[in-house]
């Protein structure tokens, strides 16, 4: 019988974890002032430092367990495909781009909000999950469907719901992810 052996998948995915964990943490022991000054985006002025870091590191900070166990878990199931298809540099690049887009369009529009979660960034690996078997000049229907349902439902939910969820950070992770999923498979064989 061979011994069970524990391995180190998906680098990138894991260390997002873990920095979205610590962020947590953090987060848990300074009573939120960690998430207001590192993990969440907000109107403040564009000469501050910290309002284009945290352009970035608002997908770390999450505004509890029940956010954060809910972000993580999509991004265990779906992030070490994506990383064994596309390396740990693209994914990087897709958390990246995910936090910034909606880092900044957040900011330009919603003056009076912060924005905190990886909701935007589970969003992108969502549809760029379903562009993993696409081909150029082919569009999969599993790609259509998975755009109508996981948008649809966010514009539904924005318009007819009233919460704390930022539902436009889905939906624009979501279009991240669908447009670096086009690129990215369109030159691939």
């Amino acid at each position: 019988m061979r011994k069970l052996k524990i391995t180190f998948n998906s680098p990138m995915v894991l260390l997002f974890v873990m920095g979205c964990f610590l962020a947590m943490i953090l987060n848990y022991v300074t009573f939120g002032k960690s998430n207001q000054a590192f993990f969440m985006t907000y109107h403040s002025p564009l000469k501050n430092p910290m309002t284009w870091v945290r352009l970035f590191t608002h997908v770390l900070g999450h505004s509890g367990w029940v956010h954060f166990i809910g972000n993580m878990s999509y991004i265990l199931l779906l992030g070490p495909m994506l990383e064994e298809k596309y390396g740990s540099f693209k994914i990087l690049e897709v958390i990246l781009a995910t936090a910034f887009v909606t880092g900044l369009v957040h900011y330009l529009f919603f003056r009076n909000e912060g924005l905190c979660g990886a909701s935007g960034v589970v969003f992108a690996f969502i549809l760029l999950t379903s562009f993993t078997s696409f081909r150029d000049g082919e569009l999969p229907v599993t790609v259509i469907l998975v755009a109508l349902i996981y948008i649809g439902q966010q514009v539904y939910e924005g318009l007819f719901l009233r919460d704390d969820v930022s539902n436009l950070s889905h939906i624009i992770g979501g279009l991240v992810g669908a447009v670096i999923g086009y690129h990215m498979n369109r030159t691939r064989d």
